[in-house]
Order: structure tokens, then sequence, then C-alpha cells
């Protein structure tokens, strides 16, 4: 059962790849035979028309500036701010409170967040009606939302980021056995601040690789939020791209394809220069680690607040705006409310609720069953896929991916959308579900399954009631992230879908681009709940499972010592 599973993995989540990746480069030269052009000639004449086209496009140098921009500076302020909220509240009182916080944060998605940031900060937004208030003018104040040069697209990226570096970062920072460098490094003469700028610092970047270079792809890529708050004119490349890709000329699918692929390389390319830049900092010019106890703390305590008060402010201002029947600038507060908003759209979001809700939970049980095979694989056979290549889906532009995925599947006849749509939401959902359980699994003490096997337990007897019980709140978050993850997928409903698969997502990116502001609260704040519903029954059934938490009492010996050490006589 165990091969089963694995070899499906390799099938659903990694060959497809392949093709994904053929449907990207064949287009690019041209070649596409559902729009007459069948005919490759080969390396020596390659044709070159669809980059021409992308390259001698009006203002397409400043669409790929503000792509670089928005996606490096959003990922790099992520990743500091990231680590001066651990170097400020690592193991201290406010911590526990900075944990509970991360989730009602994680799971508002990327489109409820831009559609609260667009009712919070646009020029007729509740930040300028509070300005209003006060008695000074907005009268040609700057905007953060769709600005020319991206600002508000950035700190709607870098906010929105910073919650899931910190996550990703309690794990490896466990790894790391800080307590253990913080007692040594103190030893040392070296305060806090010190501590984890020398010390901390260079253990803990490596390890936040992937997670890094997710949300740097994700930055330079994202279509969803920059359609809502990002430039127009000119937009991101990735947008540019989105809409060259709607075009109903299929003779301009090459042009599509194209910037596709130059979309893909220069990810590639940025994610190059990120490697490169973490190896002169760390390995290259180190003068800095070895300078002595000049650091200080560069963020306080509380340095955490704006991450939650702009997300805080979000969801109230969406419910009042989804029950605001009339609502002038500059008041502060609706003068009328209605719930005809909420009745009219009523029968449409049960229909979208449903498709997002069976959706999310087929692909994040297939994907979940997939991940357990492969991890179980690896336990018994210390073999498994090489973790770059699951990380695929996570570190390269959706936009680029998906487009050779959508070619690739014109070639088999029917019209199987829904199909396409679930194996498109597996393929995402399989790496993130990854990535969060082989922590645990890894963690597991393999002694305890040895144990129950020697008491007479089958392989499946032991997994059930040993491993899963252990392992059963990990399970519980991994099956949250999968089913946020799923939900809010926009570029693979729509582009695998052809636009007959409909989602909360799905609309309400097409609500925020300019329709109804009460609509679009609407699907906002549903949107934003599943999530969240989510991630509150994973955590109430973590906390019930069963397991007993281990007593804070310190040992004298660890459990190694404790099992296979000698006994110490007096």
């Amino acid at each position: 059962m165990i091969h089963v599973l694995f070899l499906s993995a390799i099938l659903l989540c990694i060959l497809p790849l392949l093709p994904g990746m053929a449907g990207i480069l064949l287009p690019a030269f041209s070649w596409l035979p559902v729009a007459g052009a069948s005919q490759f000639r080969g390396l020596d004449a390659v044709n070159l028309n669809g980059f021409h086209q992308v390259l001698s496009w009006p203002g397409v140098s400043q669409s790929i500036q503000l792509s670089l921009f928005t996606g490096i500076t959003s990922s790099v302020i992520a990743l500091a701010l990231t680590f001066f909220i651990l170097q400020a509240n690592w193991h201290k009182q406010g911590w526990q409170k900075i944990e509970r916080m991360l989730s009602p944060m994680l799971a508002m998605p990327h489109v409820a967040f831009a559609i609260g940031f667009a009712f919070l900060f646009s020029p007729t937004g509740w930040i300028y009606r509070v300005i209003e208030g006060l008695g000074f003018t907005t009268h040609n104040a700057p905007s953060l939302t769709q600005d020319p040069y991206g600002i508000g697209l950035t700190l709607a990226l870098a906010i929105k980021e910073t919650p899931f570096l910190v996550l990703m970062s309690v794990s490896v920072l466990k790894q790391l056995n800080v307590d253990r460098l913080y007692a040594s490094a103190s030893g040392l003469g070296y305060n806090r601040a010190n501590i984890w700028l020398k010390v901390i610092l260079p253990q803990w970047l490596p390890k936040m690789r992937l997670p890094f270079y997710a949300v740097l792809a994700f930055g330079l890529s994202v279509v969803d939020v920059a359609l809502i708050i990002g430039p127009t004119r000119p937009p991101t490349f990735s947008v540019l791209i989105w809409q060259w890709f709607n075009e109903p000329d299929l003779s301009l699918l090459p042009r599509a394809a194209a910037g596709a692929l130059c979309l893909l390389i220069l990810a590639l390319i940025t994610l190059a220069t990120a490697r490169f830049g973490e190896w002169l900092v760390l390995q290259r010019w180190r003068r800095w680690q070895i300078s002595g106890a000049k650091a200080r703390q560069l963020i306080g305590n509380t340095g955490y607040l704006p991450l939650v008060i702009i997300p805080l402010c979000i969801i109230p201002i969406l419910i009042m705006w989804s029950f605001a029947q009339r609502w002038r600038f500059p008041d502060m507060l609706p003068s009328r409310l209605s719930d005809r908003f909420w009745l009219q759209e009523l029968p449409t979001l049960w229909e979208l609720s449903f498709n997002s809700l069976v959706l999310a939970v087929i692909s994040t049980a297939i994907a979940l069953i997939l991940t357990i095979g492969c991890l179980e694989y690896r336990d018994r056979h210390q073999r498994s896929i090489p973790f770059w290549l699951i990380a695929i889906p996570m570190v390269i532009p959706q936009l680029s991916l998906l487009f050779g995925l959508q070619v690739t599947t014109h070639f088999i006849p029917g019209q199987h959308y829904w199909l396409w749509v679930c194996w498109s939401h597996i393929l995402f959902v399989f790496p993130y579900l990854y990535l969060a359980l082989d922590g645990p699994w890894r963690s597991f003490d393999v002694r305890l399954y040895q144990s129950a096997r020697s008491l007479g337990c089958t392989h499946w007897q032991a997994w059930w009631k040993v491993k899963r019980v252990l392992l059963q709140p990990s399970l519980w978050i991994a099956v949250a992230i999968g089913l946020s993850v799923s939900l809010t997928q926009y570029l693979p409903t729509q582009m695998l879908g052809a636009g007959r698969v409909t989602t909360i997502t799905t609309e309400a990116v097409a609500l925020a681009s300019g329709q109804d502001r009460r609509v679009s609260a609407i699907y906002g704040i549903l949107q934003g709940l599943l999530p969240f519903i989510f991630f509150s029954l994973a955590l109430f059934a973590s906390n019930h499972s069963g397991v007993r938490p281990q007593s804070n009492t310190k040992r004298s010996t660890s459990t190694d010592e404790f099992i296979c050490g000698k006994p110490n006589y007096k």
C-alpha cells in the first residue's frame, strides 16, 4: 500500500511538471497545434515572434520593474520583520500571545485581506475618513491602492506574508535549540541582540530558505492581490501576462507563453540572486559575525502590533460595508444599514461555498494521503522524493506552470474541467502539507513504533494506535493548512477550469475589480470566514486529541540517556 501511495504521488504531483514545462516552452516558440501552428522546425529555425511581441509591448519594462520592486521589497521586509519579532519576543511573556494571533492572521486569505486593505487605504477609505474627521483635508492625497509605484501592494504583501514566515520559524528555532545557544553565547558576554544577530541568524537563515523562496516567488508572480490593489497603468508583469492570456484570439497565445516563460526566468534569476546574497552575507563577508558585541535590538516587544492592528481593522470594515446601504464620504460610519445585499447574494453564496468546500475537501484529503504515504515510505525504505522537486510548485510562478499545464490539457479530448481544477489544487496543496508534516515525522521517536510492533501489532495497527495518535495535533493543523491553500487558489481554478468552475475566491476577485463595495465586502468576509473556521476547528481538535502535553518539569537526563544510558549508582 505504501508503494502504491508513493508511486501515486509521483504520478499526480511530480511527473505532470514535465509536460507543464513543455507546455510553456513549445507555445513560446510558436508551436501550438490548437491555434493552427503545428510546424516546429527545430533549433536552427526557432520562431521568436512571441518574445518579440513581449519586448515590444508598450510599458513592459516598467511592468517588469514593478514586479521586481514589489516582490523583492515585500519579501525582504517580511523576512526582516520576522527576524526582529523573534529577536524581541522569543520565549518571553508576550510570545504566547503572538502564537495565538498567528492562526487568525494566517486564516485570512490574500484576496480577503486585499479587499479589506483597499477599503482601509483607498482615497475614500476609512483611514482618509478619520483624517477628514480630525479636520485635515485629503484632497489630492496619495493613495496606497493602485498607486503607480506599487507601495500599497508591497506593504500588503509584507504584512500578509510575515505571519507565515513566523510560523515556519517556530519549528526551525525548535530544531536549533535556541536555549542552549543562548546559554553558551551569554557565557561569552553577548547580550540578547548580539546572540540573535551573530549566533542564531547565521543558522536560522539557511533553514528558512524554502519558505522565503516561496514568499519571494509569490510576490513576483501574484495576480489576484495585484488585480485588487496593485498599479494599473502599467500593471505588474504577472497581471500583464494574465491579460494576454485572456485574449480571445488564440493566435496571440505565443505572446502569453513567451511572457510566462520570461516571468519564470525572471523568478529563477531572482532566487539565484537571493541564494548568492545569502552566501555573501553568511560565508564570504563574515566580519560582522566576529566583530564583537556591537549589535542592538531594532524592534521593541510590541513591534508586531502593526501586523495585528491592520488585519483587526479590516474585519469590522468589511462587516460594516456588507450592511451599509448609505455611507457617504467623509462620514465615519454608515448613515443607513440594510441586509438587502446579503439576502440578494445568499443563493449564489450557497452554491459557491459548496463548490469551494468540495474542491478543498477532496484535494486536501487526497494530498494528505499522498503525503503520509511519501513520509512513511521514506521512514521504512530510506528513499524519498527530493524535497526541491516537491517544492517546485511553491517556488516557481504559478502563472508560468499553469500555462504549461493548461496547454497540455488541450491535447486530451473532453471537457473535464472539475477534474483538472481538483488535480491542480492537489498539485499546490501537496507541497504545503509535506512541508507542514515533514518536521513532526522526523521528530517522531521510532522506538515507540518498534515497541508496538514487538507487542504483536501489525504495521497498520502500530501506525494507527501509536504513531497517528501522537501526530494527531500536527495532522489537524496540516489539514487546516491544506483546506486554506485550496480555498485561496485563484489562478488554478480560472485557468484549468476555463471559467466554468466558480468558487468564492474567483468571484471575490472579479467583484473587487470595480463592482459594488457591499457585494465585494460580503465575498471578502465569506472567503476569510471559511479558513478561520478550519483553523479554529483544527486547534480545538489538536488540543482535545487525547495526547497529554509533556510536563514542564525539567528532567536530569535526556530521553536517550534515560532509555539507553547506564544506571548511575550512588
